[in-house]
């Protein structure tokens, strides 16, 4: 009678949250409002980052900028930001990690070995760093000149049978804004020509991510039309030879890549967007250093990005409601299957037991 009670019990169970979870999903799939998961506001952001930054070790920022004095090529970027923080925590450097800070830095910054890594940089943007960028390259690769050129040129390529640059012709071509009319709306369009010149530069110097590179190149093949592209002579030939679903997630990085940047300088910008694997990770760390502004540098390297962009999201209602139902599903199943197995166990013994049993033969 108990262990048929118990197995009622327990199915009632089950039924009940696969009743909650099966509504929850539903209501998340009729209602384009709800979602299980908000974007954090940033107050919330910055007592989330706050909290981990408090359960740092102490010998985790002097560990980091060891590690980064070691490079063949400081960022000093990185470097001044990680002591600033330390500053800002009120943990002193330790005294051999801090002269070993001042030594790299009169070595860095003298006038013979500026002199040298500019020059490096002018002829080469992937021998940049992001210290001599903004001096040596920006005012070369931060302008919309010769984006056309570099359209025109890709097509011809392509019509040609030789190989084409599509990364470079797909960053123009957002650069150019030439995907305003089909996907951009309001001020967006200018927000991701500025983007884009950024995502040019940091394709120059070698700091795009396999996915982001990955997600530039099927920008440029599925959503050019190379013949039409041999034909254009303008901006709005440009603009008919592209297929907007394409370009969207490209755009969208770009924008976010500008909201980046307005909430810091150029340099902080191109610094993370190494970090940027596809749009979602441009929104969230969008909405992050909005919120921390040019400290993020230092708190996105100590704490490390998915930590980081988990603080950007926050669980809702409704989610909280499928994940208990998810929960409740799981653990309900889980125990009627136990009970059921307990009991073909126990029948099994007690079949052994008769079989065992002279007397009952």
């Amino acid at each position: 009678m108990f262990r048929r009670l118990t197995r009622f019990f327990l199915t009632v169970a089950l039924a009940g949250s696969l009743a909650l979870t099966a509504l929850s999903a539903t209501r998340i799939a009729l209602d384009p409002s709800l979602a299980p998961l908000r974007e954090a506001t940033a107050s919330e952001i910055r007592a989330t980052v706050d909290a981990g930054l408090a359960r740092l070790s102490p010998d985790t920022i002097p560990a980091k900028i060891t590690d980064h004095l070691a490079a063949e090529r400081r960022d000093w970027v990185v470097l001044a930001a990680l002591r600033d923080l330390s500053v800002e925590l009120g943990r002193p450097l330790p005294p051999e990690t801090q002269a070993a800070y001042d030594a790299a830095w009169a070595q860095d910054s003298g006038f013979w070995a500026s002199a040298a890594n500019c020059a490096a940089c002018t002829l080469d943007p992937a021998a940049c760093t992001l210290s001599t960028f903004m001096l040596c390259q920006a005012p070369v690769m931060l302008t919309p000149v010769g984006d056309m050129a570099t359209i025109l040129d890709g097509g011809i390529d392509y019509m040609a049978g030789q190989e084409v640059d599509r990364i470079a012709v797909a960053l123009s071509i957002v650069g150019l804004g030439a995907t305003a009319t089909v996907v951009a709306t309001g001020g967006t369009s200018a927000v991701a020509k500025l983007g884009a010149s950024g995502l040019k530069t940091a394709r120059a110097m070698g700091r795009l991510s396999p996915r982001m590179t990955a997600l530039v190149t099927r920008a440029a093949t599925d959503g050019v039309d190379w013949i039409a592209l041999r034909r254009a002579r303008s901006l709005d030939d440009v603009a008919l030879s592209l297929r907007a679903d394409a370009f969207a997630p490209l755009v969208s990085v770009a924008a976010d890549l500008e909201r980046i940047r307005g909430a810091t300088d150029t340099t902080t910008a191109l610094h993370l967007l190494s970090r940027i694997d596809d749009a979602a990770d441009a929104r969230r760390l969008a909405n992050a250093t909005e919120a921390l502004g040019p400290r993020i540098v230092a708190r996105c390297e100590v704490l490390g990005k998915t930590r980081l962009l988990r603080a950007t999201v926050r669980v809702t209602g409704i989610g909280y409601a499928l994940l208990g139902g998810l929960v409740t599903l799981l653990l309900s199943a889980a125990m009627l299957l136990g009970h059921i197995l307990q009991d073909r166990l126990f029948a099994a013994l007690r079949r052994k037991v008769r079989e065992d049993d002279p007397h009952d033969a």
